[in-house]
């Protein structure tokens, strides 16, 4: 299903100098049913901070929701005294749902996500066949970032790397020592993510790495996912270093070409996820349900042969 969208321009280089001497504070929540890992990440010099990429619970079979991983953060976040600013989407993920606006709802804070959360609304508002109500312009979210946009959290400056290819609206948040890379990279010795999906290219993807990876070596990567190759406990926390020296698909001494030729091949083997038919239609609404229909009720679609 990938689109063809090489890019013919060399990649592009990191937008902003990072503050190495800032390091905030970061707390992990990981949701084992999804196995995405959602973080709390603490202004060292204030109370300020922000969520990233937290989870809404489903139980798909039943057609129900609960807010369970939501609220172990939110309980966090008080219990704490914290002040919550921002709730950042990395991305439009496709196999879990946002809790966002759940969190916003109780605690305050900004919403933001890449600035081209528009070309996934657009490629599966047609998919999935919503009518001219479904907004495209990513105006469900408080703030469209732009490849190098910064914004604050306390006294903390974070800046907005767009890392494309395994989706068009994928961006970095880099905070100061810590980056947040979403579904771009795993830990070493589980690769990085599939580019197979609508809007995905592996060269963008190899591109978009290398920027990452071009932050200094002793970067703080926080990743959004882990499954725990060969039976190893669930990380989540490496370094630029680390990748670079033992990145399983993506180390220094690997090429675009191998690179693309060994994720092209591994993607054609990969089932959809399982949650991707209710997560983009969640998160491409910026963690909103669909809309109720005349008596009130809530529905999910199911596009035949779609995907």
């Amino acid at each position: 299903m990938s689109a063809s969208m090489t890019p013919t321009s060399p990649t592009p280089p990191v937008p902003h100098a990072v503050a190495l001497d800032v390091k905030p504070q970061v707390t992990a929540f990981f949701d084992a049913p999804t196995n995405t890992v959602s973080y709390v990440v603490k202004d060292p010099a204030s109370s300020a901070c922000a969520v990233i990429d937290s989870v809404m619970d489903i139980d798909y079979a039943a057609g129900r929701i609960a807010y369970q991983s939501a609220d172990a953060i939110i309980a966090f976040i008080r219990d704490h005294g914290l002040t919550l600013e921002w709730l950042i989407e990395t991305h439009v993920h496709a196999d879990h749902l946002s809790a966002a606006p759940y969190i916003q709802g109780k605690l305050g804070g900004k919403l933001g996500i890449g600035e081209k959360i528009t070309v996934v609304q657009d490629t599966f508002g047609k998919i999935f066949n919503e009518g001219t109500e479904f907004q495209r312009d990513g105006s469900q979210f408080d703030r469209l970032f732009a490849d190098g946009d910064t914004y604050a959290i306390g006294t903390m400056t974070a800046f907005a790397m767009h890392t494309p290819g395994h989706t068009p609206a994928c961006m970095t948040h880099v905070i100061g020592d810590a980056a947040f890379v979403g579904d771009t990279l795993f830990m070493p010795d589980g690769g990085t993510a599939r580019a197979d999906f609508p809007g995905g290219d592996p060269h963008v993807l190899y591109r978009s790495i290398r920027r990452v990876l071009a932050l200094p070596p002793q970067t703080r990567l926080f990743m959004c996912h882990d499954y725990g190759p060969n039976g190893r406990q669930i990380q989540w926390e490496t370094t630029v270093a680390d990748e670079r020296a033992h990145n399983v698909h993506v180390r220094d001494d690997i090429t675009e070409e191998e690179f693309v030729a060994m994720r092209s091949a591994r993607d054609a083997t990969l089932d959809m996820p399982r949650l991707i038919i209710p997560s983009i239609q969640v998160n491409m609404r910026a963690g909103e349900l669909p809309p109720p229909d005349a008596d009130g009720k809530r529905f999910l679609k199911v596009p035949i042969n779609g995907l």
